[in-house]
């Protein structure tokens, strides 16, 4: 879907707070209410925007951030996301290409958890190694 700049400026407002009122959006962008909800409503259909969160400032977060980094035998990819999916600090597994096969975010509230966590995802069968990386200050972040 191809997004004028109107899209764009609205998506980019509700980025910024996605609480901003209907109103007050059709005033930062110069146009009517109804307009806005139209354009919300056009954008949530098509999956543009595909829903709306809560996201954490630095004291709502857990204290320790760190990727993992993981190499997976040919075929296990299955058995290891399933694995993955059954720890609640892991945030997100992206695939990738390279000499990882997994990308995979994972929050903890001590160095101990993160360490049971990581020899955890290592010790999975079907996992032939893997690298940690610990997240130390985050310098830019344009997270949704």
């Amino acid at each position: 879907m191809q997004l004028d700049e109107i899209d764009q400026a609205l998506i980019g407002a509700l980025r910024t707070n996605a609480r901003t009122s209907v109103a007050r959006l059709g005033k930062q962008l110069g146009i009517a209410r109804t307009t806005v909800q139209a354009r919300i409503d056009r954008l949530e259909a098509r999956g543009v925007i595909a829903g709306y969160t809560l996201r954490l400032g630095a004291a709502g977060r857990p204290a320790l951030r760190a990727t993992a980094l993981v190499a997976i035998e040919p075929r296990a990819a299955a058995e290891v996301l399933m694995r993955l999916k059954s720890l609640s600090n892991v945030m997100a597994v992206h695939t990738t290409s390279g000499r990882f096969d997994l990308l995979v975010q994972i929050t903890a509230a001590s160095t101990e958890e993160l360490d049971l966590t990581l020899d955890y995802i290592g010790g999975a069968k079907g996992v032939k190694s893997s690298e940690s990386l610990i997240h130390l200050t985050t310098k830019i972040s344009r997270e949704a």
